[in-house]
């Protein structure tokens, strides 16, 4: 345990029976302290069987897995690294019989189906479709279906994190309300539709996140027999980043916390950064109160005494104190440009200053409050002109918009004709050109000749004019033939499931010397997410629609996805951390990464997007929680309050995870062209003014 400090060393080699409450901000070694107690545990003989890795999401646990998985630990089990969610599948699968009947299934001697987020999406569409469009439900609601759908999904799953009825959802929106009274309309169908989703969960056997929450919490916890099994089984907990679970798992927690040996909790301060997805800081917090002693942390190893100030400064601005700490330089750095393209321009060059000056790549990050595709693109485009290396993450992102996953389902079309899915010849085009390696002149010129829409019919390279060959290449027009040939035998043979199909051709074509995907390793792993999402996907619709033999799955799973339905967060997408590349990710997505930069650049720091929320008018992530007061009215106070308290956690945790300075790139016209004045310009000028003076 060589480099720690005598407080974290004091953390590690605790005795084995004690129960211990770590607090303090990012970047003062929490983390550290906790892989180090695991490798203690482990050395001191205690099974790894018994001890439960716990955290908001798999995706943090990551350190304690590198660990686990290293070559000098000692051979033994391994230890159980999860999310409540996760428990609560793996305990209704195994105590089904125990609770199916008195949970209210139809079916109670059927085995469960687990619905993923697609397939939870799925089913909701097949429910809420209809009421649309022939009944006039949300009328005034101008959002795309998928989100829709999937708001719908969130309030089933707020409502069971924070342990209300999901029969109260309509009734609490409605309560809180204070606008026109259209909006109430729209709560009251958005009531009915979880009302019948759930239902038909009931009369199906299905079991979405809520339901399954639900059962185990309210079932499952409660039986003697499955409590003793859980019990029994972990002697041992560490729970990392509590601030950001939700109740629910905190609830569980404080209920359990007397049956464990030893436990160690890790609070990070002035963080909270998923209250939208329901988690609860506050009763993180009361955690506390279940263990023996609390720990502070107060000595950050990442961010410099500059950073600091710079971070104190800047929330003492958000918050609106009038004195802001002064004195000395603070690291910070504006860009200023005219036009948003102007403005992508310098971040690049300044990205290639601090590269020849000896900054490894994958310590600088390129932050947004968003990340579309147009914006990643430019990024992307100018970073690959310059040969930066560089890699995104957006775990919301969905598959449909990868190109990657574009150019696979478009063979998939192609290669199922009874389908009748004709793809355009724009994707067509955009697929050959991704799929070939080419370039999209040729991939176009080629699609203009080969590709008949009508018959989705593939013509041979052969039969083109010598002199057009040519221009097209020879070498483009041998991968061209050797995929036509695949999929043309292909459609002679008895379709396998999709997730089966694409499996063969990335294995046999796509994934071979001089295809598009043969070393691309953001296409692999597009292409394993959509694999993993297929499978999912069938998985879940077999069992339910095994009774009808006309269902496609692969049909539906292409019309799910031309719906607008999300793929699930995949593990993969996160894995690459080490990758010795700059990050363009949003800055959420970057802080739940937990992982520090030396540089980082903010975006168009006079956008909107840095504190104001999404809008959802089909639910409330701060009304639909436990700490807010049943009835009360949400007014403009309350949506300020949030707004400042959202930026000063923002900023808060950025900055703690910064090494050396941030450089803020701002046009004066933004990328929709109009100019912007938000909120986090505004502190940054407060800020500087307060340091001049």
């Amino acid at each position: 345990m060589t480099g720690l400090t005598l407080i974290q060393r004091r953390i590690a080699e605790a005795p084995l029976d004690a129960r211990l409450f770590v607090c303090g901000a990012a970047g003062t070694g929490k983390t550290t302290a906790a892989v180090e107690r695991m490798r203690f545990l482990l050395e001191q003989g205690v099974p790894a069987d018994s001890i439960l890795l716990l955290a908001p999401q798999r995706t943090l646990q990551e350190p304690y897995l590198d660990l686990l998985q290293s070559p000098q630990r000692s051979a033994g089990g391994d230890a159980t690294s999860a999310t409540v969610g996760g428990l609560a599948r793996r305990m209704c699968d195994l105590f089904w019989p125990l609770v199916a009947e008195s949970a209210g299934f139809r079916n109670p001697d059927q085995a469960p189906i687990f619905l993923t987020l697609e397939t939870a999406q799925y089913y909701m569409a097949h429910l809420v479709r209809p009421l649309i469009e022939e009944q006039g439900y949300f009328e005034s609601v101008v959002i795309s279906r998928n989100r829709l759908y999937a708001q719908i999904l969130d309030n089933l799953n707020k409502a069971a994190v924070a342990g209300f009825p999901h029969t109260q959802i309509g009734e609490r929106l409605d309560a809180a309300w204070l606008g026109d009274p259209a909006q109430r309309r729209v709560y009251a169908d958005a009531q009915e539709c979880a009302n019948r989703f759930r239902q038909y969960c009931l009369d199906h056997n299905l079991l979405d996140f809520s339901l399954q929450l639900e059962i185990f919490n309210n079932l499952l916890w409660r039986n003697e027999q499955a409590r003793t099994y859980l019990v029994a089984q972990y002697r041992h907990l560490i729970y990392d980043n509590v601030e950001e679970d939700i109740a629910l798992a905190h609830d569980l927690v404080r209920e359990w916390m007397p049956n464990f040996d030893s436990a160690l909790l890790l609070y990070d301060e002035n963080a909270g950064y998923r209250k939208f997805l329901g988690g609860d800081p506050v009763s993180a917090y009361e955690l506390q109160t279940a263990c023996d002693e609390v720990v502070e942390l107060d000595q950050s190893f990442v961010a410099s005494t500059d950073v600091t100030r710079l971070a104190n400064a800047l929330t003492a601005a958000i918050d609106g104190q009038s004195k802001i700490e002064s004195g000395g330089n603070f690291p910070l750095e504006f860009m200023m440009t005219h036009f948003h393209p102007q403005m992508l321009d310098e971040v690049v060059h300044k990205i290639q200053a601090l590269l020849a000056d000896g900054t490894p790549p994958s310590e600088i990050v390129i932050l947004a409050p968003y990340l579309s595709d147009s914006l990643r693109f430019s990024i992307a485009h100018r970073l690959e002109s310059a040969q930066i290396a560089w890699r995104s993450s957006r775990p919301s992102r969905s598959l449909r918009d990868e190109t990657a996953s574009k150019a696979l389902l478009t063979f998939a079309a192609l290669a199922h004709p009874q389908w009748n899915v004709r793809p355009t010849k724009f994707d067509v085009a955009h697929a050959f050109a991704f799929a070939l390696d080419a370039d999209l002149i040729r991939a176009q010129l080629l699609t203009e000749i080969v590709y008949r829409r009508q018959d989705l019919r593939l013509g041979g390279f052969a039969q083109i004019k010598t002199e057009t060959q040519e221009r097209i290449t020879y070498a483009i027009g041998e991968r061209y033939e050797t995929l036509r040939q695949w999929l043309e035998n292909y459609r002679g043979e008895t379709p396998p499931p999709l997730d089966f199909f694409l499996r063969r051709l990335f294995g046999e074509i796509l994934s071979q010397p001089d295809f598009g995907f043969h070393a691309n390793l953001d296409a692999i792993r597009v292409a394993a997410s959509l694999v993993e999402s297929i499978k999912k996907f069938r998985a879940a619709m077999e069992s339910a629609q095994s009774a009808d033999d006309g269902f496609d799955l692969g049909l539906e799973y292409i019309a799910m996805l031309q719906d607008g339905v999300i793929a699930a967060q995949y593990l993969e997408s996160w894995r690459d951390e080490e990758t010795d590349a700059v990050l363009i990710a949003p800055a959420y997505t970057f802080l739940m990464m937990n992982r520090p930069a030396a540089f980082q650049f903010w975006l168009e720091p006079g956008s909107d997007g840095w504190s104001q929320r999404v809008s959802q008018p089909l639910t409330h992530p701060y009304v639909l929680s436990r700490n807010w007061e049943a009835g009360r009215l949400w007014t403009d106070a309350d949506e300020v309050a949030m707004e400042t308290e959202t930026l000063t956690r923002l900023v808060g945790g950025l900055l703690a995870r910064c090494r050396t300075g941030i450089v803020l790139a701002l046009s004066e016209l933004g990328v929709s062209g109009f100019e912007q004045r938000g909120r986090l310009l505004r502190a940054f000028q407060k800020t500087l003014q307060g340091q001049a003076e």
